[in-house]
């Protein structure tokens, strides 16, 4: 209901109206309001924000993703690339700041290649949304799993528990999109590469933002050395994101239009949700109607999660029923599932992602677009195969 005649309401003012009702009607005091906002989450954010702005604004990313996609020698090797390209870059970064990045990156891809667009803004989507599952800092809700749970060794955790079945829910996205469209490969031009090497615009911005990007992998790198040697971390998931940051805040030029053009209605979203949600946990509605099973297997959370974040996103799903898993006594098989049915609801449909309306939005301004139905005939299927390649995948391991 976010359409109210010619008038349309943000997510992020859905969210903090929220937050605002719950406020006036007392349902919160303000000092448990503001000790509710996740500090860590938003610091990260932030961090990841900036560096994210600043890779799309140097051109960076748009010029590696370029040269990534020149070895593309059949249109069944451009597929393959997006979605694995996609996805494993998803794991490093927001998979919001992918789909804005990504969107005229594989319509122009598509343009060349004579690949269907919708088939790329598809992969797209589904890339980003299940490369992400494999790490702690991959998307939001993952990041609200790895920071509340007070998980000690969250990349190792994450990629112990999710990298092969996100692997395998990457490859099973190839193969769904290769058999639905399967006509207009056959038809399309067998090279989709630019021959020429790109340029970056701005290579002064270029130079900083690879030295954040060399600091979130050193500082990644060593949380990981020191998970497998004594069981903990060194730098904590904030600090990455404030780590590397800096650089560009310190040494670019372009910090205010950097600043100015990152995602501040996501962060508004993420201090509302923290607030009202920690308001709806006080009232104990949630926790009634949730029932014991819920909480009491994989295959209940995976389900769970993939269904109500259609409804409420993924996100706030995650910040109400973690608390629940946790109170039972919830094990790290349980936080997987929840951290990989919330994500990959994404797949389902449109509205299980803000990344998906991201994409839309971005491919309409271009005069291409995704329909509900559209996305629904793909992402249902998969989805559930996905689901399957979870559930049996954590109730081996």
């Amino acid at each position: 209901m976010r359409q109210v005649g010619r008038f349309t309401v943000k997510i992020w003012q859905v969210m903090l109206g929220g937050a605002v009702a719950v406020l006036l009607l007392g349902q919160i005091a303000p000092a448990d309001a503001l000790a509710a906002i996740n500090i860590g989450v938003m610091i990260f954010l932030f961090g990841m924000f900036i560096v994210g702005e600043a890779l799309c604004k140097s051109g960076y990313l748009d010029a590696l993703s370029r040269r990534f996609f020149r070895h593309a020698r059949t249109p069944d090797g451009l597929l393959f690339l997006v979605i694995f390209g996609f996805g494993v870059l998803s794991a490093l970064l927001m998979n919001d700041t992918l789909a804005i990045i990504g969107t005229p990156l594989v319509l122009g891809l598509a343009a060349r290649s004579r690949l269907p667009a919708k088939m790329l803004l598809f992969a797209l989507a589904f890339a980003i949304t299940t490369g992400s599952v494999a790490s702690p800092i991959g998307n939001p809700q993952n990041l609200l799993v790895a920071t509340e749970s007070g998980m000690t060794a969250p990349f190792v955790t994450f990629a112990y528990w999710l990298l092969l079945p996100t692997l395998a829910s990457l490859a099973a996205a190839w193969l769904v999109l290769r058999w639905y469209y399967h006509k207009e490969v056959s038809r399309a031009v067998p090279a989709a590469g630019d021959p020429a090497p790109v340029a970056v615009p701005d290579p002064a911005l270029t130079r900083i933002v690879k030295c954040s990007l060399a600091i979130i992998l050193v500082l990644a790198g060593a949380n990981i050395a020191a998970s497998l040697l004594t069981g903990g971390i060194v730098v904590p998931l904030p600090l990455i994101g404030l780590a590397a940051a800096l650089p560009i805040l310190i040494f670019s030029c372009e910090r205010v239009s950097v600043l100015k053009a990152i995602d501040w209605c996501t962060l508004v979203f993420f201090a509302a949700m923290f607030v009202l949600m920690a308001a709806v946990w006080q009232t104990g509605f949630f926790q009634s109607v949730t029932g014991a099973g819920a909480v009491a297997s994989v295959p209940a959370i995976l389900g769970m999660s993939v269904i109500i974040s259609q409804f409420i996103s993924n996100v706030p799903f995650v910040a109400l029923f973690q608390p629940l898993i946790l109170a039972a006594g919830g094990t790290t098989a349980q936080l997987m599932a929840l951290a990989a049915g919330s994500t990959i609801a994404g797949n389902l449909t449109i509205l299980g992602a803000a990344s998906n309306v991201i994409i839309i939005q971005q491919a309409e301004a271009r005069g291409e677009t995704l329909t509900f139905w559209e996305f629904a005939k793909i992402g249902v299927p998969l989805t559930i195969i996905q689901v399957g390649i979870y559930a049996v995948w954590l109730w081996v391991i």
